[in-house]
């Protein structure tokens, strides 16, 4: 299994269960957008959209896309926040860009 897998099952397992979040990866930008759209049209208000190092732009456009396209005056962004995980083995390490968005109802 690839460390960015093991990561990210790491993440997943340490969320809260009611929690609406997409992590973003290598799959199609639309793949992204869809999995969004679904949390909000099963009832969710908030959602959170995911990524790291060069999904970092896809995550952008899928938020965008959901903001500008599926959900229009629904839909807005609430938070960004942005940071840096250390990833890799020891005396391998490295830092890796994030980024989370809120996205909420109107």
């Amino acid at each position: 299994m690839s460390k960015e897998a093991e990561a990210s099952k790491k993440e997943k397992a340490a969320r809260p269960i009611g929690e609406n979040v997409v992590l973003v990866g290598n799959k199609p930008t639309m793949n992204y957008v869809l999995a969004t759209v679904i949390q909000f049209n099963q009832g969710a208000d908030k959602v959170i959209v995911k990524a790291r190092g060069r999904a970092i732009s896809k995550a952008v456009d899928t938020a965008q896309i959901v903001q500008l396209r599926f959900l229009q005056d629904q839909v807005e962004v609430k938070d960004v926040k942005i940071g840096t995980e250390r990833v890799g083995e020891y005396g391998q390490e490295r830092n890796v860009s994030t980024i989370e968005i809120l996205l909420a109802r109107k």
